[in-house]
Protein backbone atom coordinates (compact mmCIF):
# COMPACT_ATOMS: atom_id res chain seq x y z
CA UNK A 1 0.00 0.00 0.00
CA UNK A 2 1.38 3.27 -1.20
CA UNK A 3 1.97 5.83 1.92
CA UNK A 4 -0.80 8.51 2.54
CA UNK A 5 -0.62 11.99 3.73
CA UNK A 6 -3.70 14.00 4.80
CA UNK A 7 -6.53 12.91 2.50
CA UNK A 8 -10.21 13.94 3.28
CA UNK A 9 -11.39 11.18 5.22
CA UNK A 10 -8.53 9.18 5.58
CA UNK A 11 -8.90 8.98 9.62
CA UNK A 12 -12.17 7.14 8.86
CA UNK A 13 -10.48 4.44 6.58
CA UNK A 14 -7.26 4.13 9.11
CA UNK A 15 -10.11 3.52 11.95
CA UNK A 16 -11.76 1.11 10.24
CA UNK A 17 -8.45 -0.94 9.08
CA UNK A 18 -6.83 -0.95 12.25
CA UNK A 19 -10.50 -2.08 13.99
CA UNK A 20 -10.48 -5.29 11.89
CA UNK A 21 -7.09 -6.26 13.65
CA UNK A 22 -8.54 -5.82 16.75
CA UNK A 23 -9.91 -9.94 17.41
CA UNK A 24 -10.39 -10.57 21.18
CA UNK A 25 -8.93 -7.47 22.11
CA UNK A 26 -10.77 -5.27 24.46
CA UNK A 27 -11.45 -1.35 23.23
CA UNK A 28 -9.45 -0.37 26.69
CA UNK A 29 -6.76 -2.29 25.69
CA UNK A 30 -6.16 -1.90 21.89
CA UNK A 31 -6.50 1.61 22.56
CA UNK A 32 -2.93 2.05 24.12
CA UNK A 33 -1.56 -0.61 21.46
CA UNK A 34 -2.47 1.85 18.59
CA UNK A 35 -2.03 5.07 20.51
CA UNK A 36 0.85 4.25 21.32
CA UNK A 37 2.07 2.92 17.99
CA UNK A 38 1.20 6.07 16.12
CA UNK A 39 3.08 8.18 19.04
CA UNK A 40 6.49 6.00 17.89
CA UNK A 41 5.67 6.53 13.97
CA UNK A 42 5.05 9.97 14.60
CA UNK A 43 8.16 11.25 16.45
CA UNK A 44 10.33 8.66 14.39
CA UNK A 45 8.68 10.65 10.87
CA UNK A 46 9.41 13.98 12.45
CA UNK A 47 12.99 12.92 13.38
CA UNK A 48 13.75 11.60 9.88
CA UNK A 49 12.44 14.77 8.28
CA UNK A 50 15.04 16.76 10.07
CA UNK A 51 17.51 14.03 9.79
CA UNK A 52 16.95 14.45 6.19
CA UNK A 53 17.45 18.04 5.96
CA UNK A 54 20.69 17.85 7.93
CA UNK A 55 21.80 15.04 5.54
CA UNK A 56 21.25 17.45 2.29
CA UNK A 57 23.07 20.04 4.03
CA UNK A 58 26.24 17.77 4.29
CA UNK A 59 27.83 19.10 7.44
CA UNK A 60 27.62 15.93 9.22
CA UNK A 61 25.49 17.12 11.99
CA UNK A 62 22.36 14.64 11.41
CA UNK A 63 23.57 12.58 14.69
CA UNK A 64 23.84 15.38 16.97
CA UNK A 65 21.20 15.53 19.81
CA UNK A 66 21.20 19.33 20.14
CA UNK A 67 20.22 20.01 16.29
CA UNK A 68 16.97 18.03 17.21
CA UNK A 69 16.15 19.87 20.71
CA UNK A 70 16.88 23.50 19.57
CA UNK A 71 13.72 22.61 17.31
CA UNK A 72 11.59 20.67 19.92
CA UNK A 73 12.50 17.66 18.46
CA UNK A 74 12.29 14.04 20.07
CA UNK A 75 15.47 12.35 19.99
CA UNK A 76 14.70 8.66 18.12
CA UNK A 77 18.11 6.22 19.01
CA UNK A 78 18.36 4.27 15.45
CA UNK A 79 17.11 1.27 17.30
CA UNK A 80 13.93 3.19 18.01
CA UNK A 81 13.24 4.53 14.44
CA UNK A 82 10.16 3.45 12.71
CA UNK A 83 12.16 1.98 9.44
CA UNK A 84 13.96 -0.82 12.35
CA UNK A 85 10.23 -1.35 13.70
CA UNK A 86 8.88 -2.09 10.51
CA UNK A 87 11.83 -4.13 9.13
CA UNK A 88 11.08 -6.27 11.91
CA UNK A 89 7.38 -6.14 12.03
CA UNK A 90 7.00 -10.30 11.06
CA UNK A 91 9.40 -11.39 14.09
CA UNK A 92 8.17 -12.99 16.81
CA UNK A 93 9.97 -10.87 19.17
CA UNK A 94 8.05 -8.04 17.51
CA UNK A 95 6.61 -7.13 21.03
CA UNK A 96 9.97 -6.77 22.61
CA UNK A 97 11.56 -4.55 19.89
CA UNK A 98 8.86 -2.19 20.79
CA UNK A 99 8.87 -1.83 24.21
CA UNK A 100 12.71 -1.77 23.70
CA UNK A 101 12.31 1.06 21.49
CA UNK A 102 9.98 3.23 24.33
CA UNK A 103 12.44 2.60 26.96
CA UNK A 104 14.97 3.84 24.76
CA UNK A 105 13.13 7.34 23.78
CA UNK A 106 12.13 7.60 27.26
CA UNK A 107 15.89 7.33 28.15
CA UNK A 108 16.64 9.55 26.10
CA UNK A 109 13.67 12.44 25.97
CA UNK A 110 13.32 13.06 29.99
CA UNK A 111 9.74 14.98 28.97
CA UNK A 112 8.57 11.34 28.00
CA UNK A 113 9.60 9.39 31.45
CA UNK A 114 7.03 6.58 32.39
CA UNK A 115 4.50 8.20 30.01
CA UNK A 116 4.99 5.54 26.72
CA UNK A 117 3.03 2.45 26.79
CA UNK A 118 5.69 -1.02 26.84
CA UNK A 119 2.95 -3.78 27.06
CA UNK A 120 3.66 -4.76 23.43
CA UNK A 121 6.06 -8.25 24.72
CA UNK A 122 3.02 -9.43 26.48
CA UNK A 123 2.33 -13.19 26.41
CA UNK A 124 -1.60 -11.86 25.36
CA UNK A 125 -0.48 -9.43 23.03
CA UNK A 126 -1.20 -11.43 19.31
CA UNK A 127 2.25 -11.08 17.24
CA UNK A 128 0.48 -11.46 14.35
CA UNK A 129 -2.05 -8.94 14.54
CA UNK A 130 0.25 -6.54 15.85
CA UNK A 131 2.77 -6.78 12.70
CA UNK A 132 -0.52 -6.20 10.37
CA UNK A 133 -0.88 -2.68 12.65
CA UNK A 134 2.46 -2.05 11.80
CA UNK A 135 2.86 -2.76 8.33
CA UNK A 136 -0.79 -0.44 8.13
CA UNK A 137 0.67 2.82 10.08
CA UNK A 138 3.61 2.63 7.95
CA UNK A 139 1.45 3.50 5.18
CA UNK A 140 0.82 6.67 6.34
CA UNK A 141 3.05 9.79 6.54
CA UNK A 142 2.59 11.39 10.06
CA UNK A 143 4.61 14.29 9.36
CA UNK A 144 5.53 16.43 7.07
CA UNK A 145 6.54 19.78 6.36
CA UNK A 146 3.11 20.94 4.66
CA UNK A 147 1.13 19.05 6.85
CA UNK A 148 1.99 19.72 10.53
CA UNK A 149 -1.53 18.40 12.53
CA UNK A 150 -1.62 15.46 10.82
CA UNK A 151 -0.77 13.33 13.93
CA UNK A 152 -3.45 15.39 15.80
CA UNK A 153 -6.20 15.10 13.51
CA UNK A 154 -5.68 11.20 13.63
CA UNK A 155 -5.28 11.10 17.44
CA UNK A 156 -8.47 13.39 18.23
CA UNK A 157 -9.96 11.35 16.00
CA UNK A 158 -9.23 7.40 17.49
CA UNK A 159 -9.61 9.07 20.81
CA UNK A 160 -13.34 10.07 20.02
CA UNK A 161 -13.41 6.14 17.73
CA UNK A 162 -12.53 4.70 21.31
CA UNK A 163 -14.80 6.75 24.05
CA UNK A 164 -17.40 5.36 21.61
CA UNK A 165 -16.10 1.60 21.61
CA UNK A 166 -15.70 2.09 25.27
CA UNK A 167 -18.97 3.70 26.11
CA UNK A 168 -19.26 4.63 29.99
CA UNK A 169 -15.63 4.16 30.29
CA UNK A 170 -14.39 6.80 27.59
CA UNK A 171 -16.09 9.42 29.06
CA UNK A 172 -13.51 9.24 31.42
CA UNK A 173 -10.76 10.31 29.59
CA UNK A 174 -12.23 12.29 26.53
CA UNK A 175 -15.03 15.12 26.07
CA UNK A 176 -16.34 15.73 22.82
CA UNK A 177 -14.69 17.95 20.95
CA UNK A 178 -18.23 20.37 19.99
CA UNK A 179 -18.35 20.56 24.11
CA UNK A 180 -14.96 21.51 24.59
CA UNK A 181 -14.87 24.08 21.63
CA UNK A 182 -18.09 25.84 22.97
CA UNK A 183 -16.34 26.07 26.39
CA UNK A 184 -13.15 27.59 25.06
CA UNK A 185 -15.03 29.83 22.40
CA UNK A 186 -16.82 31.38 25.28
CA UNK A 187 -14.32 32.25 27.58
CA UNK A 188 -11.69 32.93 24.59
CA UNK A 189 -8.35 31.89 26.79
CA UNK A 190 -5.51 34.25 24.77
CA UNK A 191 -2.92 34.34 27.50
CA UNK A 192 -2.21 33.65 30.81
CA UNK A 193 -2.37 30.47 32.99
CA UNK A 194 -5.06 28.05 31.83
CA UNK A 195 -5.87 25.09 34.16
CA UNK A 196 -7.53 21.47 34.44
CA UNK A 197 -7.98 19.73 37.56
CA UNK A 198 -9.07 16.65 35.51
CA UNK A 199 -7.92 16.71 32.22
CA UNK A 200 -8.39 13.55 31.07
CA UNK A 201 -6.65 13.03 27.75
CA UNK A 202 -6.11 16.97 27.47
CA UNK A 203 -8.73 17.92 25.09
CA UNK A 204 -9.64 21.64 27.02
CA UNK A 205 -5.53 22.27 26.59
CA UNK A 206 -5.25 21.21 22.48
CA UNK A 207 -8.36 23.05 21.77
CA UNK A 208 -7.12 26.41 23.80
CA UNK A 209 -3.99 25.65 21.48
CA UNK A 210 -6.05 26.05 18.18
CA UNK A 211 -8.15 29.27 19.35
CA UNK A 212 -4.95 30.72 20.37
CA UNK A 213 -3.39 30.05 16.94
CA UNK A 214 -6.63 30.74 14.97
CA UNK A 215 -7.01 34.00 16.62
CA UNK A 216 -3.58 34.77 15.71
CA UNK A 217 -1.87 34.80 19.27
CA UNK A 218 1.15 32.90 20.63
CA UNK A 219 1.03 29.83 22.22
CA UNK A 220 4.03 30.95 24.58
CA UNK A 221 1.62 33.17 26.12
CA UNK A 222 -0.38 30.05 27.58
CA UNK A 223 0.89 28.09 30.58
CA UNK A 224 -0.77 25.02 30.97
CA UNK A 225 -1.49 23.07 34.11
CA UNK A 226 -3.35 20.00 35.16
CA UNK A 227 -4.11 16.98 36.97
CA UNK A 228 -5.65 13.53 36.27
CA UNK A 229 -6.17 10.72 38.75
CA UNK A 230 -5.93 7.61 35.99
CA UNK A 231 -2.64 6.58 35.51
CA UNK A 232 -3.00 5.37 31.79
CA UNK A 233 -5.47 8.59 30.78
CA UNK A 234 -2.49 11.03 32.40
CA UNK A 235 -0.23 9.04 29.81
CA UNK A 236 -2.67 9.58 27.27
CA UNK A 237 -2.89 13.44 28.00
CA UNK A 238 1.45 13.65 28.37
CA UNK A 239 1.47 12.14 24.91
CA UNK A 240 -1.04 14.59 23.26
CA UNK A 241 0.47 17.72 24.55
CA UNK A 242 3.92 15.73 23.19
CA UNK A 243 2.41 15.52 19.67
CA UNK A 244 1.67 19.24 19.46
CA UNK A 245 4.82 20.78 21.08
CA UNK A 246 2.83 21.62 23.98
CA UNK A 247 4.56 22.38 27.36
CA UNK A 248 2.54 21.24 30.43
CA UNK A 249 2.86 21.08 34.34
CA UNK A 250 0.39 17.58 34.83
CA UNK A 251 2.38 16.46 37.69
CA UNK A 252 5.13 13.91 37.70
CA UNK A 253 2.50 10.85 37.84
CA UNK A 254 -1.49 10.66 38.17
CA UNK A 255 -2.55 12.03 41.43
CA UNK A 256 -6.07 12.52 43.12
CA UNK A 257 -6.81 16.34 42.80
CA UNK A 258 -9.11 16.51 45.77
CA UNK A 259 -6.50 14.74 48.11
CA UNK A 260 -3.22 15.67 46.68
CA UNK A 261 -3.43 18.58 45.17
CA UNK A 262 -0.61 19.18 42.27
CA UNK A 263 -1.02 22.48 42.18
CA UNK A 264 -2.43 24.18 45.52
CA UNK A 265 -0.23 27.31 44.89
CA UNK A 266 -1.44 28.26 40.93
CA UNK A 267 -4.36 30.63 40.76
CA UNK A 268 -5.27 30.46 36.86
CA UNK A 269 -6.43 32.91 34.19
CA UNK A 270 -9.01 30.41 32.83
CA UNK A 271 -9.78 26.82 33.97
CA UNK A 272 -11.44 24.73 31.67
CA UNK A 273 -13.13 21.24 32.90
CA UNK A 274 -15.17 18.45 32.58
CA UNK A 275 -15.38 16.57 36.03
CA UNK A 276 -16.64 13.49 36.27
CA UNK A 277 -20.40 13.57 37.18
CA UNK A 278 -22.01 12.94 40.22
CA UNK A 279 -19.15 10.94 41.85
CA UNK A 280 -19.92 9.35 44.98
CA UNK A 281 -17.02 8.30 46.68
CA UNK A 282 -14.74 10.88 46.33
CA UNK A 283 -13.58 10.85 49.82
CA UNK A 284 -15.27 13.66 50.83
CA UNK A 285 -16.02 12.57 54.57
CA UNK A 286 -12.03 13.06 54.53
CA UNK A 287 -11.64 16.60 54.13
CA UNK A 288 -14.75 18.46 55.37
CA UNK A 289 -12.15 21.11 57.37
CA UNK A 290 -10.69 22.14 54.06
CA UNK A 291 -9.77 25.37 52.63
CA UNK A 292 -11.54 24.86 49.16
CA UNK A 293 -15.01 24.80 50.67
CA UNK A 294 -15.31 28.20 51.08
CA UNK A 295 -19.11 28.71 50.57
CA UNK A 296 -19.74 25.19 52.30
CA UNK A 297 -19.37 21.86 52.44
CA UNK A 298 -19.86 19.31 49.86
CA UNK A 299 -21.73 16.50 50.32
CA UNK A 300 -20.00 13.11 50.80
CA UNK A 301 -22.04 11.09 48.20
CA UNK A 302 -21.72 13.86 45.55
CA UNK A 303 -18.62 15.58 44.17
CA UNK A 304 -19.71 18.22 41.67
CA UNK A 305 -20.42 20.84 44.19
CA UNK A 306 -16.82 20.09 45.31
CA UNK A 307 -15.60 20.17 41.92
CA UNK A 308 -16.96 23.91 41.49
CA UNK A 309 -15.37 24.98 44.71
CA UNK A 310 -11.68 23.33 43.77
CA UNK A 311 -11.94 25.72 40.90
CA UNK A 312 -13.27 29.09 42.01
CA UNK A 313 -10.33 28.60 44.61
CA UNK A 314 -7.85 27.85 41.75
CA UNK A 315 -9.10 31.55 40.24
CA UNK A 316 -7.28 34.51 40.13
CA UNK A 317 -9.08 38.22 41.09
CA UNK A 318 -9.80 38.16 37.36
CA UNK A 319 -10.35 34.98 36.49
CA UNK A 320 -12.86 32.93 34.03
CA UNK A 321 -14.05 29.49 34.28
CA UNK A 322 -15.89 27.17 32.05
CA UNK A 323 -17.25 23.85 33.34
CA UNK A 324 -19.13 21.10 32.40
CA UNK A 325 -21.32 19.62 35.25
CA UNK A 326 -24.56 16.83 35.29
CA UNK A 327 -27.87 18.99 35.70
CA UNK A 328 -28.81 18.06 38.68
CA UNK A 329 -25.98 20.36 39.64
CA UNK A 330 -28.45 23.19 38.76
CA UNK A 331 -31.48 22.26 40.83
CA UNK A 332 -30.28 20.13 43.63
CA UNK A 333 -31.10 20.88 47.28
CA UNK A 334 -29.83 17.88 48.83
CA UNK A 335 -26.92 17.72 51.47
CA UNK A 336 -26.24 21.43 51.66
CA UNK A 337 -25.71 21.87 47.49
CA UNK A 338 -28.73 24.26 47.22
CA UNK A 339 -26.74 26.51 50.22
CA UNK A 340 -23.38 26.28 48.48
CA UNK A 341 -25.61 27.60 45.18
CA UNK A 342 -27.10 29.90 47.12
CA UNK A 343 -23.79 31.54 48.30
CA UNK A 344 -21.73 31.21 44.93
CA UNK A 345 -25.13 33.26 43.35
CA UNK A 346 -25.22 35.62 46.15
CA UNK A 347 -20.77 36.43 45.99
CA UNK A 348 -22.01 36.81 42.08
CA UNK A 349 -19.69 34.38 40.88
CA UNK A 350 -22.48 32.78 38.41
CA UNK A 351 -22.18 34.56 34.66
CA UNK A 352 -23.87 32.40 32.54
CA UNK A 353 -25.84 29.16 32.53
CA UNK A 354 -25.80 26.76 29.26
CA UNK A 355 -28.39 24.14 28.68
CA UNK A 356 -26.91 21.77 26.52
CA UNK A 357 -28.45 18.79 24.17
CA UNK A 358 -29.10 15.24 25.06
CA UNK A 359 -26.59 12.26 23.58
CA UNK A 360 -23.61 14.51 23.45
CA UNK A 361 -21.45 12.52 25.19
CA UNK A 362 -20.10 8.95 24.70
CA UNK A 363 -20.20 8.27 28.46
CA UNK A 364 -23.87 8.96 28.99
CA UNK A 365 -27.00 9.90 27.60
CA UNK A 366 -28.22 12.34 29.84
CA UNK A 367 -27.61 16.10 29.28
CA UNK A 368 -25.34 18.27 30.95
CA UNK A 369 -24.71 22.26 31.20
CA UNK A 370 -22.05 24.18 31.19
CA UNK A 371 -21.31 26.77 33.74
CA UNK A 372 -19.38 29.96 32.76
CA UNK A 373 -17.60 31.46 36.55
CA UNK A 374 -15.77 34.65 36.48
CA UNK A 375 -14.38 36.48 39.60
CA UNK A 376 -15.25 39.99 38.27
CA UNK A 377 -18.32 40.79 36.57
CA UNK A 378 -17.55 44.62 37.10
CA UNK A 379 -17.04 47.07 33.70
CA UNK A 380 -13.25 47.33 32.67
CA UNK A 381 -11.79 47.28 29.02
CA UNK A 382 -13.53 45.08 26.61
CA UNK A 383 -16.49 43.83 29.43
CA UNK A 384 -19.32 45.77 30.82
CA UNK A 385 -20.82 45.78 34.00
CA UNK A 386 -22.77 42.73 34.62
CA UNK A 387 -22.60 42.43 38.80
CA UNK A 388 -25.81 40.64 40.07
CA UNK A 389 -27.08 39.44 36.68
CA UNK A 390 -26.83 36.20 34.73
CA UNK A 391 -27.34 34.93 31.40
CA UNK A 392 -29.53 31.69 31.01
CA UNK A 393 -29.24 30.48 27.51
CA UNK A 394 -31.35 27.02 26.46
CA UNK A 395 -29.38 25.42 23.86
CA UNK A 396 -31.24 21.93 23.98
CA UNK A 397 -32.51 21.96 20.69
CA UNK A 398 -29.12 22.70 18.97
CA UNK A 399 -27.45 20.17 17.40
CA UNK A 400 -27.68 16.92 14.81
CA UNK A 401 -28.01 13.13 15.26
CA UNK A 402 -24.75 11.35 13.89
CA UNK A 403 -26.29 8.22 14.89
CA UNK A 404 -28.89 6.36 16.96
CA UNK A 405 -26.78 7.20 19.92
CA UNK A 406 -25.02 10.67 19.61
CA UNK A 407 -25.53 14.21 18.70
CA UNK A 408 -22.71 16.92 17.60
CA UNK A 409 -22.95 20.23 17.58
CA UNK A 410 -22.15 21.93 14.52
CA UNK A 411 -19.99 24.83 14.63
CA UNK A 412 -22.76 27.38 13.70
CA UNK A 413 -24.06 26.19 16.85
CA UNK A 414 -21.34 26.26 18.92
CA UNK A 415 -21.07 29.97 17.18
CA UNK A 416 -24.62 30.90 17.85
CA UNK A 417 -24.00 29.88 22.22
CA UNK A 418 -20.63 31.86 22.08
CA UNK A 419 -21.87 34.54 20.06
CA UNK A 420 -24.98 35.24 22.56
CA UNK A 421 -22.86 35.07 25.51
CA UNK A 422 -20.35 37.78 23.89
CA UNK A 423 -22.75 40.42 22.80
CA UNK A 424 -24.26 39.71 26.37
CA UNK A 425 -20.78 40.43 27.82
CA UNK A 426 -19.12 43.16 26.16
CA UNK A 427 -19.07 46.45 26.22
CA UNK A 428 -20.53 47.29 22.25
CA UNK A 429 -22.44 44.30 22.35
CA UNK A 430 -25.99 44.18 20.99
CA UNK A 431 -27.93 41.67 23.43
CA UNK A 432 -31.31 40.88 23.31
CA UNK A 433 -33.34 38.15 24.79
CA UNK A 434 -34.48 35.49 22.92
CA UNK A 435 -38.16 34.12 24.02
CA UNK A 436 -37.10 30.13 24.67
CA UNK A 437 -33.57 30.26 23.90
CA UNK A 438 -31.75 33.34 26.28
CA UNK A 439 -33.00 35.70 28.85
CA UNK A 440 -30.74 38.13 31.04
CA UNK A 441 -31.84 37.43 34.66
CA UNK A 442 -30.85 39.81 37.52
CA UNK A 443 -30.22 37.93 40.81
CA UNK A 444 -33.20 38.93 42.36
CA UNK A 445 -35.54 37.16 39.78
CA UNK A 446 -32.70 33.75 40.73
CA UNK A 447 -33.80 34.33 44.26
CA UNK A 448 -37.64 34.16 43.28
CA UNK A 449 -37.24 30.51 42.03
CA UNK A 450 -35.15 29.58 44.90
CA UNK A 451 -31.51 30.07 43.13
CA UNK A 452 -32.29 27.30 41.07
CA UNK A 453 -30.26 27.82 37.59
CA UNK A 454 -32.14 25.71 35.20
CA UNK A 455 -32.52 27.78 32.20
CA UNK A 456 -35.99 26.32 30.76
CA UNK A 457 -37.46 28.73 33.63
CA UNK A 458 -36.57 31.48 32.45
CA UNK A 459 -36.06 32.05 29.00
CA UNK A 460 -39.59 30.30 28.21
CA UNK A 461 -40.83 28.54 25.13
CA UNK A 462 -40.23 29.59 21.82
CA UNK A 463 -42.93 31.08 20.05
CA UNK A 464 -44.75 28.74 17.27
CA UNK A 465 -45.04 30.31 14.27
CA UNK A 466 -48.98 30.33 13.13
CA UNK A 467 -49.47 28.73 10.33
CA UNK A 468 -52.87 29.94 9.06
CA UNK A 469 -54.89 26.99 10.05
CA UNK A 470 -57.93 27.53 12.30
CA UNK A 471 -57.79 26.07 15.81
CA UNK A 472 -61.12 23.78 15.34
CA UNK A 473 -59.56 22.12 12.04
CA UNK A 474 -56.42 21.19 13.93
CA UNK A 475 -58.96 19.96 16.29
CA UNK A 476 -60.97 17.74 14.17
CA UNK A 477 -58.11 16.63 12.02
CA UNK A 478 -56.53 15.29 15.54
CA UNK A 479 -59.70 14.13 17.19
CA UNK A 480 -60.20 11.85 13.74
CA UNK A 481 -56.28 10.67 13.89
CA UNK A 482 -56.54 9.79 17.79
CA UNK A 483 -59.92 7.83 16.44
CA UNK A 484 -58.10 5.43 13.81
CA UNK A 485 -55.31 4.67 16.32
CA UNK A 486 -58.02 3.40 19.01
CA UNK A 487 -59.45 1.28 16.33
CA UNK A 488 -56.22 0.11 15.17
CA UNK A 489 -55.21 -0.61 18.68
CA UNK A 490 -58.27 -2.87 19.53
CA UNK A 491 -58.16 -4.62 16.41
CA UNK A 492 -54.61 -5.57 17.23
CA UNK A 493 -55.65 -6.52 21.18
CA UNK A 494 -58.24 -8.85 19.78
CA UNK A 495 -55.67 -9.82 17.39
CA UNK A 496 -52.67 -11.05 20.47
CA UNK A 497 -56.28 -12.41 22.67
CA UNK A 498 -57.12 -14.72 19.61
CA UNK A 499 -53.08 -16.37 19.45
CA UNK A 500 -52.73 -16.05 22.82
CA UNK A 501 -56.25 -18.40 23.25
CA UNK A 502 -54.88 -20.64 20.52
CA UNK A 503 -51.61 -21.98 22.54
CA UNK A 504 -54.23 -22.62 25.88
CA UNK A 505 -53.58 -18.98 27.11
CA UNK A 506 -56.72 -17.34 26.75
CA UNK A 507 -58.07 -14.52 28.71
Amino acid sequence: MAEVTGNIGFEETLWKAADKLRGSMDASEYKHVVLGLIFLKYISDKFETKYNELVAEGEGFEEELDEYLAENIFWVPKEARWTYIRDNAKSEKIGQFIDDAMILIEKENKTLKNVLEKRYARPETDKRRLGELIDLISTIKLHTKEEKDLLGRVYEYFLGKFADAEGKGGGEFYTPTSVVKTLVEMIEPYRGRIYDPCCGSGGMFVQSEKFVEEHKGKLSDLAIYGQELNATTWKLCKMNLAIRGLEGNIGEKHEDTFHNDLHKNVKADYILANPPFNISDWGGEHLKDDVRWAYGIPPAGNANYAWLQHMVYHMLPNGVAGIVLANGSLSSNTSNEGAIRKNLLETDLVDCIVAMPDKLFYSTGIPVSLWILNRNKKENTHHRDRENEILFIDARNLGIMVDRRHRELKDEDVNKIADTYHQWRNVEGRYEDIKGFCKSVKLEEVKEHEYVLTPGRYVGIEDVEEDGIPFDEKMDNMTSELAELFVKSRQLEEEIRKNLGGIGYGF
